[in-house]
């Protein structure tokens, strides 16, 4: 199953952001890259690390 990486609805006119998928597994991942550089390797945390990132931007801590 190929990934499906996910660009923010935050996305600027040059499309420069951060990219997001599930990555296959086991184990489960969250793959997170550049997407001006989508060649490199993503960054790949446990899904619960990526669940507690974004529970801190979204309350403003981050």
């Amino acid at each position: 199953m190929p990934d499906i990486w996910m660009k923010s609805s935050y996305s600027d006119a040059q499309h420069t952001c951060v990219e997001v998928a599930t990555l296959p597994g086991p184990p489960a991942r969250i793959g997170i890259r550049d997407s001006k550089n989508t060649a490199l390797p993503p960054l790949q945390v446990q899904p619960s690390t990526w669940t507690s990132f974004l529970s801190e931007v979204r309350s403003g801590r981050l």
